[in-house]
């Protein structure tokens, strides 16, 4: 009889529980991979917290459009990796949306920020262009857009690039000398820089044509979360909520 009562006991807790549910009861989850140390749009702040622009945004559509999702902290190509393998649903990683990504199994997103590459150097460095590049190495992140763009101007200007697997790798080799200048994102330049995490200058006049960042995935069978995304996307433009995370990480 006891035994009884402790099983029907159990039964109601667990309707009870099925009946109200958790924050995240009937929540659709997902495995998202970003990049490492490439603030504002993803970063380590003081706590050990994955902050950034890319993150609240990610927030901001999860919370608007009801799913959850586990963040995978691994580096550019440890994320691609990661997707393409299956072990991650889609990445958020400050990506540029291009055709030849698009070609090689790359599906986006809506884009969500307009960003250049441009070329920043050591603060004591004498270089003004691009016209004071010839013979010098150029430091650029494997597989980036501001890789692409260097490779296409470098036998105009006389540069050698020099690719490294992450940006704080490759700022680092500027600043102790090993190169004479980096190609980067311009907003992630200009922001390092600002906040003094750079001891480096921007080079006025070395930006490229804007490309759009997009969401990704590798996958077509989880085009839901592209549309999620887009969704949730839409709703905070309109609502401001993206206005007021770029304005918290930009001005």
């Amino acid at each position: 009889m006891k035994k009884i009562l402790c099983l029907m006991l159990v039964a109601v807790m667990c309707l009870t529980f099925v009946a109200c549910g958790g924050d995240d009861e009937g929540k659709k989850n997902f495995v998202i991979a970003t990049d490492k140390g490439f603030s504002p749009f993803e970063f380590q702040d003081a706590d050990g917290n994955i902050v950034g622009i890319d993150m609240d945004i990610l927030a901001a559509i999860a919370e608007d459009q009801g799913f959850t999702y586990d963040l995978q902290y691994i580096g550019w190509d440890a994320a691609i990796a990661a997707c393409q393998a299956g072990q991650a649903d889609g990445m958020i990683a400050g990506a540029s949306i291009t055709d030849d990504r698009k070609a090689s199994g790359w599906i986006f997103s809506d884009g969500y920020y307009d960003a250049t590459q441009g070329m920043a150097v050591a603060k004591d460095s004498s270089i003004k262009g691009f016209d004071d590049m010839k013979g010098k190495k150029v430091a650029v992140k494997n597989g980036t857009m501001s890789n692409t763009y260097a490779d296409s101007i470098k036998d105009k200007y006389g540069f050698e690039v020099v690719t490294f697997t992450t940006s704080p790798d490759m700022y680092q080799a500027v600043i102790g000398g090993q190169v004479d200048a980096c190609f980067d994102d311009t907003p992630i330049l200009k922001y390092n820089i600002k906040t003094g995490e750079l001891a480096m200058k921007f080079v006025e006049g070395t930006e490229n044509e804007p490309a759009q960042y997009g969401f990704a995935i590798f996958d077509d069978a989880n085009q839901e979360l592209i549309d999620l995304f887009n969704a949730g996307l839409k709703n905070i433009r309109e609502n401001g909520k993206y206005d007021e995370i770029i304005a918290k990480y930009l001005g």
